[in-house]
Parts: C-alpha cells; sequence; structure tokens
C-alpha cells in the first residue's frame, strides 16, 4: 500500500492543477519537440529543394516507427497506471519489465525492416534518382538508431504513468536541443565537423534520442519511481503482454494510419505536380507544431484517466476528459488564427519557390477550418486509450486517417472541379463528420461504468 500512497496524488488532487501540473511539462516538450522537427526541416530545405522532397517522402516510414514506438508506449503506461490505481505494485512492475523487453526485440525488428525498405518504398512515389538517393542515405542512418529511440519512448512511457512529468520534459527536451545545436554543424560541417549534407542530419537526430535515453536511465538509476524492472516478472505473464498489445497494437495502428493517408494522398497529388506533394510535407511538418502541443495534454490525462479508471473513479474520469477537450479546443484556436492570418510566412520557412508559397498558403487556409473541430477526435481517442480501451480508439484514427478522407480526396479531386485543392477540403470536411461519430462512440464505450 505504500506505492498507492505515493502515487495516490492522482485521484485525490483537485482535477485542474493536477492536470495542468501533469500537462503542462508534456506540452513544453511537445512544443520543444515540434520547433525541432521546424528547424530541422528548416536546415535540410537548405541543402535543396529535393533535399526536402526526400525528407517528406521519408516522413511516412518514420512515422510508421514512430506510432509502433508511442502506440506500445502507451499500452505500457495504461497497464501501470491502471495497476497503481487498483493498489497491485506488483503486476505493475510486471508491466514496466516486460514492455522494456519487448520494447528491445521491436527496435531490433523495426531498425532491419526499414533499412531494407527504404528504397523500394521511395521508389514508389518519385522517378529522381537524386531524391531516392538522398532519402535511402538519411533513411540507413536515422533507423539505425530505432533501437535506441523505441526503448526510450518505452521509458518515457514509464515514467508519465507514475506521473513523473518533468523527468520526461527534460530528458526529450535535452534530445532535442542536442538535435537543433547539431543540425546545422552536421549539416553544413561547421567548426571540427564535416559537411554531411542530409546523412548530418539524420545523425543528430540519432544523437539527440541516445541522449533522451541516457537521461531516463540516469534517472532511473539514482532516483526511485514507483515501478521497478525486474527480470524475473519480464515476460513471466502472458496476461500482462496481453494487456500491453490489446491498447498498444490499437494505439500503434491509430498513430501508423497518417503515414498510409500521406502515401494515398501523395500518390494522388503526384498526378497533377511534385509542387503539390511538396506542400502536403510542408503542412505535416507545420502542423505538428498545432498537434503535438495538444498531445501534451492528452499525455498528461492519459495516466490521470487510467488511475482513476484503476480506482473506480468515472466521475473524476469525465471531469478529466471534459477539461482536456476544453485545452484541445483553445490550442485548435490558435493554430488556426496563425494559418489565416499568415500562411505564407509559415510556408516561406521551408521554400523560397513563390508558386509553392502561393498554393501552399491556400491549402493552409483551407485545411485549418478543421481544426477546431478536430480537438473532439483528438481529446476523445486519447482517453479511451488511457482507459485501456484500444479498439474505440481505433476506430476514431480510422474514420480520421482512412474510411473518410482517403475516398473524398479521390472524390473530390477526380470527380470535381477541385482538383487537387480537394485534398486540402477532405481535411476539415473529415474532421467535422469524425467529430461527431467520436462523441457517440466514446459516450458508447464508458456508458455503465
Amino acid at each position: 500500500m505504500e506505492n498507492r500512497k505515493n502515487s495516490d496524488f492522482m485521484r485525490t488532487r483537485p482535477v485542474l492543477p493536477l492536470l495542468l501540473s501533469m500537462s503542462i511539462p508534456m506540452v513544453i516538450s511537445m512544443l520543444v519537440s515540434s520547433l525541432y522537427n521546424i528547424v530541422d526541416s528548416y536546415f535540410v530545405a537548405a541543402i535543396s529543394e529535393e533535399a526536402m522532397l526526400s525528407l517528406s517522402l521519408v516522413f511516412p516510414m518514420q512515422n510508421a516507427v514512430h506510432s509502433a514506438a508511442v502506440g506500445f508506449g502507451v499500452g505500457v503506461n495504461a497497464a501501470i497506471a491502471f495497476h497503481l490505481g487498483a493498489g497491485d505494485k506488483d503486476r505493475a512492475d510486471a508491466a514496466m519489465s516486460t514492455g522494456v523487453v519487448l520494447s528491445v526485440l521491436h527496435g531490433i525488428t523495426l531498425m532491419a525492416a526499414c533499412i531494407a525498405a527504404s528504397r523500394p518504398f521511395l521508389s514508389m512515389f518519385t522517378s529522381s534518382e537524386s531524391v531516392i538517393s538522398m532519402g535511402t542515405r538519411y533513411s540507413s542512418i536515422v533507423f539505425a538508431f530505432a533501437l535506441v529511440d523505441i526503448p526510450g519512448i518505452t521509458m518515457e512511457k514509464v515514467f508519465q504513468s507514475v506521473g513523473r512529468m518533468k523527468v520526461s520534459m527534460a530528458a526529450m527536451m535535452a534530445g532535442c536541443i542536442a538535435n537543433i545545436i547539431l543540425d546545422p554543424l552536421m549539416i553544413f560541417g561547421i567548426g571540427p565537423f564535416p559537411a554531411m549534407g542530409i546523412e548530418g542530419a539524420a545523425l543528430a537526430t540519432g544523437i539527440g534520442q541516445t541522449l533522451t535515453l541516457l537521461i531516463y536511465i540516469a534517472v532511473y538509476a539514482f532516483s526511485p519511481i514507483d515501478v521497478r524492472f525486474r527480470w524475473n516478472r519480464a515476460m513471466r505473464d502472458r496476461s500482462i503482454a496481453m494487456r500491453l498489445y490489446s491498447v498498444g497494437i490499437p494505439a500503434t495502428l491509430s498513430m501508423a494510419i497518417p503515414s498510409l493517408l500521406v502515401s494515398a494522398l501523395n500518390a494522388l497529388l503526384a498526378m497533377y505536380s511534385g509542387v503539390y506533394t511538396l506542400i502536403l510535407g510542408i503542412y505535416y511538418k507545420l502542423q505538428t507544431f498545432l498537434y503535438l502541443p495538444a498531445s501534451g495534454f492528452v499525455q498528461g490525462m492519459r495516466p490521470l484517466i487510467g488511475y482513476n479508471y484503476g480506482a473506480g473513479d468515472m466521475g473524476r474520469v469525465r471531469r478529466i476528459f471534459l477539461l482536456v477537450t476544453l485545452m484541445c479546443l483553445l490550442i485548435m484556436l490558435l493554430g488556426t488564427v496563425l494559418c489565416m492570418l499568415f500562411p505564407e510566412a509559415l510556408i516561406a520557412l521551408f521554400t523560397s519557390n513563390p508558386e509553392t508559397i502561393g498554393k501552399g498558403a491556400a491549402a493552409l487556409r483551407i485545411i485549418s477550418l478543421g481544426f477546431m473541430v478536430s480537438a473532439v477526435s483528438v481529446a476523445a481517442s486519447g482517453a479511451l486509450e488511457g482507459l485501456g480501451m484500444g479498439l474505440p480508439s481505433l476506430v476514431i484514427s480510422l474514420l480520421r486517417y482512412a474510411l473518410i478522407i482517403i475516398p473524398l480526396s479521390y472524390f473530390l479531386c477526380l470527380l470535381t472541379p477541385l482538383g487537387p485543392e480537394g485534398v486540402w477540403h477532405s481535411f476539415w470536411m473529415t474532421e467535422a463528420i469524425a467529430a461527431i461519430v467520436s462523441i457517440f462512440i466514446y459516450r458508447r464505450s464508458i456508458r455503465g461504468r
């Protein structure tokens, strides 16, 4: 019961201050991570527009690996928080131990698979040997660090599950800041570093991920947390592994589906011009600056909802969900204003081509119409994952990233006068439909609990 006392603040503190204390560190780290994504792309774009295009085409594969890591981490997070809320430290330790071992195995598997698949994957979307070569060279380095990145993300979710959000913030920020500093040094050959071009961007990313993992290991070793890694509990209980995957697989699919979406839309837009494909890649770089801070509140919410669900306090679960929805709504409002007022400046961060800037600005204004309404789906999906309800969360993601938007995009592009602009309109239409369905799915999933 001592462990239950240590983490019982998640059930006893007032909801709003508790949510802010859990989420603000995550929002800060997400903002820094978003800044890194933009800065990284800014420096790569300075190499050439072809380099930026190669990065955009590799993005779906990177997103798939990141999704696998975060999705499985969400399963670990939900299991630990639930068992701590129920006062069962032994099973919480088993969830952490099994999760860490499996994350290492996932890292080895994905590293080998992605390096082998990078050239064939890139060849599906471009015939430019220059773009394929740069993308392959970038991939061979950045995916080699999957063995570091995936366990690091699992440790991030472990620390979040016990409320140690400041540790997660510090580790993530350290990795991102190191990345931002190293990018220009390694890409352009400043100081003692040779000019490595796009390979330098990949190596800087890997070094940042390594630093993050080392910080988690150091803090875990010298500052005890509520759960411990125990070899004698790792991989010994099949029900624990099944619980991790029952949430982790749907969460992984939920996060990986956008990669399918980007690939489908890249294929569609490539029928018109490479400019539209580049604009889509730039949009996904920019939208991380908006959706990752919202993800910070979702990450703060997950252990709170899981812990209180384990403790049987559904009234508190509902209050937490409503507050997170409101916070996401405010973040999306800010993003809408920025995209409506300064779209040209945002696109110009990644290209100096006047045609790309003009068409990209028009695309941002259209897509941003759906930002605010998407807050409902984002919050509902995250809450269901925190409750250990992976399948309903997956349904919401399927609606947003596949079942509605892909056929709608093809219909608007090929069967209406909108042409390639049909893709941009499909974003806000999809978010409106998905938000309505998300409310129904969330209410039905928690009914009677």
